[in-house]
Formats: C-alpha cells, sequence, structure tokens
C-alpha cells in the first residue's frame, strides 16, 4: 500500500485543527499540527510535508513570515487559511507561492478538495516507462521542462519551481511568441481564483530570478501587453 502524504496543519485553535486533521485523515492523509508559526518551521524541517495548511493570524509569526521563510529553503505547496476575507492577505499570500487560499468559515470538505487539488498539479502520477519523453517534454532551446514531472532545466542545470511559476512558464513555452495578458495568465494559473496583476508580476519575477541562477533568461516584458518566452 503507498504511503499517504503528510498534511502539515498550522493553526493557533485547537479546536480548527481537530476538524482539519478528522477531514484529511478521512480524505487519505497523514496530518501532522503544529500551533503557531516557529513550530510549524521547526516541523517542516524535522518531516518536510507534502503540504502546508497554514493559518494567516497566529502569534509568535503569522503565516506569512511563515510561508517567506520555508520559501528560502522549500517549494512544497501551500493552502493559506485566514479568519478574514482580506484581499491584501489573499493578494500577499499568492504572491509570496501560496498555492490556493481559504476563507475561515469553510467546509473542511472543500478543503480537502483543495488539497487534492494542489497535490495532483505538484505531484502528478509518474509517466508510464513506455511512454516516449517527447510525449511529456516541451523544449525551446536551452530550456526544457516535464509536464508529467513537473521539472524544469536550463541546459542541464534544473530550476526548482513552484507549481504556480511552473504552470506559468509551461504556459509560455505552449505556444512561443504568442504575449500573453496578465489576465489570460491569471485564467490559466489560478482557474476561479481572483489575484491582481500585482500577483503574476511577483511570480514573474521569481521565475527570472531562478533562471538567472542558472544563466537563463526566460520571459519577456511586452510593454502595455504582457509577457511572452524569450526564446526564439
Amino acid at each position: 500500500m503507498a504511503e499517504r502524504p503528510t498534511v502539515l496543519v498550522v493553526d493557533d485553535d485547537p479546536h480548527l485543527r481537530e476538524i482539519v486533521r478528522f477531514a484529511l485523515e478521512q480524505g487519505g492523509f497523514q496530518v501532522d499540527e503544529a500551533a503557531d508559526g516557529r513550530a510549524a518551521l521547526t516541523q517542516v524541517d524535522r518531516t518536510l510535508p507534502a503540504l502546508i495548511v497554514l493559518d494567516i493570524m497566529m502569534p509568535e509569526l503569522d503565516g506569512l513570515a511563515v510561508c517567506r521563510e520555508v520559501r528560502r529553503k522549500h517549494e512544497l505547496p501551500i493552502v493559506f487559511l485566514s479568519s478574514r476575507d482580506d484581499e491584501v492577505d489573499r493578494i500577499l499570500g499568492l504572491e509570496l507561492g501560496g498555492d490556493d487560499y481559504l476563507t475561515k468559515p469553510f467546509s473542511p470538505r472543500e478543503l480537502v478538495a483543495r488539497v487534492k487539488a494542489v497535490l495532483r498539479r505538484a505531484r502528478p502520477a509518474p509517466a508510464p516507462e513506455v511512454e516516449a519523453p517527447s510525449a511529456r517534454m516541451q523544449a525551446r532551446g536551452p530550456l526544457r521542462m516535464d509536464a508529467e514531472r513537473w521539472r524544469a532545466w536550463w541546459q542541464d542545470t534544473e530550476v526548482v519551481l513552484t507549481v504556480t511559476e511552473f504552470q506559468l512558464l509551461a504556459t509560455l513555452l505552449r505556444v512561443p511568441g504568442k504575449v500573453f495578458t496578465r489576465d489570460e495568465l491569471m485564467n490559466r494559473v489560478y482557474d476561479d481564483v481572483v489575484v491582481s496583476d500585482r500577483t503574476i508580476d511577483s511570480h514573474v519575477r521569481r521565475v527570472r530570478q531562478k533562471f538567472a541562477g542558472a544563466g537563463g533568461d526566460v520571459i519577456e516584458t511586452v510593454h502595455g501587453l504582457g509577457y511572452r518566452l524569450a526564446l526564439p
């Protein structure tokens, strides 16, 4: 039997953690818990969960600060929780690398569905060994992306991307030369989650920084319009 993925639930409300734990365990996950931001960072370093369910308003370190620290070392998926329907919190959370966002009160069943959806995007099933590599690989010049295993390379250097960053770059790679508006990218990367232009710009900036570290330049800004792949 395959090992169940572990989800780290971070919230200072023990009652909410109990509800979320029960729902996730019923959904087929193992669950670890942390009651504050500092404990969460310790737990991430100790066990490296498959995904974090992360409350924003917490003692010690809030969820946004925890996300910043996690993103310094890891690309694991993060689903934010917030007690406020605050657009600023949502935008900041997604800009920092969050993969989804739920406002309290929420349906535990919906949370489990969101967690499963994020993990499907982050870790899809491996391609069958009989499948030709070209069926899943996309390439343009020195850029290569494996759509089945969610891995990207610049020449021979692997560039580690978050789920959202990978989706954004893969969208550009599928139609080289096309200029995508920010609205088009938001629709393709975030589905029905409403984000701002600034969120897309932040993801583009992080993708550029990561590829620059490998000596690459992958995204071109077309002023007044949007972005396109920076490879002929």
